[in-house]
């Protein structure tokens, strides 16, 4: 049997299969939530992956220098610092972050009411590479002997972690989609059995009047094939609705970049037809034993 003609109704093979029962609400119900999760776990990865490239493309070529000196030093050891970078090989551009635009990096932790007059905030150089970038050891004994309150900061030191930890959660979501296509299909199995347990008397009259293993198992692979396509777009569309409501905004971390974006929007619609080709094979698979054992 190809799958094509599970899509497809036999008035008459749809007879052996009850339209209603706890098997069919089992299978619908079950394709729904799996379908929920399985879209879910998709965003998860999605944003995961797009997160662990904007890290790398944000951080990478880029570093910080950060002046932590008396308040008489502070100008003098800035100027310091950028006459050595620009002697530097290595060093494309240079810009001081002004504290106002400190402030601003600070206000989503601690509000927009800091008392600037009363901190303490180092001077911060923010630097772009060129090429492969200084050479790191060189430029931070330039830096203490030139200004020794400076501190050469390429990001690596949380750069690389950052960038781990969303790779692992973007594995973590790939593998959850694995389980869930792992249970939806041990669910179907399990409820096409269970049908074929209860139709058992019916199926025993088909095999006399001459009714072929092939004809019946044809009929609880396309109900139950139906079944879970119809459980899974439910599913599919209550899931693509959470994720619209998701909160957005810079503040929201990680929740800000879960969703789709683009063509993403396209592997949500292959949901349904996946988890009715798994409901496909796991039925096929469960009648043709079942038959087998009572035959």
């Amino acid at each position: 049997m190809r799958f094509r003609d599970a899509l497809f109704s036999d008035g008459i093979a749809e007879r052996v299969v009850p339209a209603r029962g706890y098997t069919a609400w089992l299978t619908v119900l079950s394709a729904a939530a799996m379908a929920y999760l399985a879209v879910l776990a998709l965003a998860l990865a999605l944003a995961a992956g797009g997160l662990a490239e904007r890290w790398r493309a944000e951080l990478a070529g880029t570093a910080t220098i950060r002046i932590s000196a008396p308040a008489d030093q502070r100008e003098a050891q800035t100027e310091a610092v950028l006459a050595a970078l620009a002697q530097t090989p290595g060093i494309a551009t240079t810009r001081v972050i002004e504290d106002a635009e400190q402030l601003a990096l600070l206000e989503p932790w601690f509000g927009s009411d800091l008392p600037l007059e009363t901190l303490r905030l180092p001077a911060l150089i923010e630097v772009t590479q060129d090429g492969d970038g200084p050479d790191p050891v060189g430029l931070r004994q330039r830096l203490a002997a030139e200004a020794p309150g400076a501190v050469y900061d390429d990001h690596a030191r949380w750069r690389v972690p950052l960038i781990e930890a969303a790779g692992r959660l973007k594995t973590l979501a790939y593998s959850a989609l694995g389980l869930i296509a792992a249970v939806t299909g041990v669910t179907v199995a399990l409820a096409a059995s269970a049908a074929l347990a209860a139709n058992g008397q019916i199926i025993d009259v088909l095999r006399l009047v001459g009714a072929k293993d092939t004809w019946i198992t044809k009929a609880f692979v396309r109900r139950f094939t139906a079944r879970t396509l119809a459980g899974a777009a439910a599913g599919t569309i209550a899931a693509l609705v959470s994720v619209l409501l998701f909160p957005s905004g810079a503040e929201t971390g990680i929740l800000d970049a879960l969703g789709f974006r683009g063509f993403e929007w396209l592997w949500p619609i292959l949901v349904p037809p996946t988890a009715a080709l798994l409901a496909f094979a796991a039925t096929h698979a469960a009648a043709a034993r079942r038959l087998r054992e009572v035959s």
